[in-house]
């Protein structure tokens, strides 16, 4: 974990001062990227931060876009198509799904993914099993707090061990079985939103995943593209591997 976090971070900092040393040219040009326009709005703010704290904070901007825009996404998808061609008759209901809100010589469209009611109950239970960052995005408190009697002092490294939650004996029954059924029936108690804190693959609050809308239409559009245009199985005989990686991004061991 901090190999992966030390190479991105050296990864980071190459982009900005490759875009700080380019920032007079780009002023010229008048063609900036977005971290040349935040660039920008440092300058002209008036603030008591040191360029240390300027910097850090530039780069969390950074390795928040970067993470959550690539890997989390393509990551899911591997995992939702590992558990349907797992589970057969899961895959079955899926394709059932499709075919009768998108006829067969259609493609996918956006208008059709509020329809697809069982492919969001696969998507939230493979996001309980393998959510894609399970210790979510660490938080670090500016001020020393007590939180259910345990005193958090200022400046710890605070990590939300989702994964766990997903899979606690007190909340869920059948915790290693993929059964998207279990979401069925009330949708609005384990939403995307984290509120009650027994479900929160994208976190909670006002500082839950910017990008959950976004990641949440891609992913159905992407696994309802997928299943309609193709059909998949395991090759005789054999079993899906759902041993994992661990990283920033929680993968496949071994990628289908």
């Amino acid at each position: 974990m901090k190999r992966v976090h030390q190479w991105l971070d050296t990864f980071i900092q190459s982009v900005v001062d490759c875009a700080t040393q380019e920032d007079g040219e780009s002023k010229r040009n008048d063609k900036k990227d977005f971290l040349q326009i935040v660039l920008d709005m440092e300058m002209d703010l008036e603030d008591h931060q040191s360029p240390t704290d300027k910097n850090g904070a530039l780069k969390a901007i950074l390795t928040d876009i970067v993470i959550g825009g690539t890997d989390t996404t393509s990551t899911m998808v591997e995992w939702v198509m590992a558990e349907l061609m797992q589970n057969r008759d899961v895959m079955n209901k899926v394709v059932h799904e499709l075919t009768e809100v998108v006829a067969n010589d259609e493609m996918v469209e956006e208008h059709h993914l509020p329809k697809l009611k069982y492919l969001d109950t696969v998507i939230k239970e493979a996001l309980r099993l393998h959510p894609a960052l399970p210790l979510l995005v660490p938080r670090m408190p500016n001020a020393s707090c007590a939180v259910g009697g345990y005193t958090i002092p200022k400046g710890s490294n605070i990590f939300l061990n989702v994964g766990y939650i997903h899979r606690d004996p007190k909340i869920w029954d059948s915790l290693t079985e993929f059964r998207p059924e279990r979401f069925l029936g009330n949708p609005s108690r384990y939403d995307f939103s984290g509120n009650n804190f027994m479900y929160m693959p994208f976190g909670s609050g006002r500082r839950s995943c910017a990008g959950l809308a976004l990641g949440e239409r891609m992913l159905t559009f992407v696994l309802a593209s997928l299943m309609h245009s193709f059909e998949w199985e395991l090759p005789p005989g054999t079993e899906m591997d759902f041993l994992d990686k661990f990283g920033i991004v929680v993968k496949k061991l071994k990628p289908l």
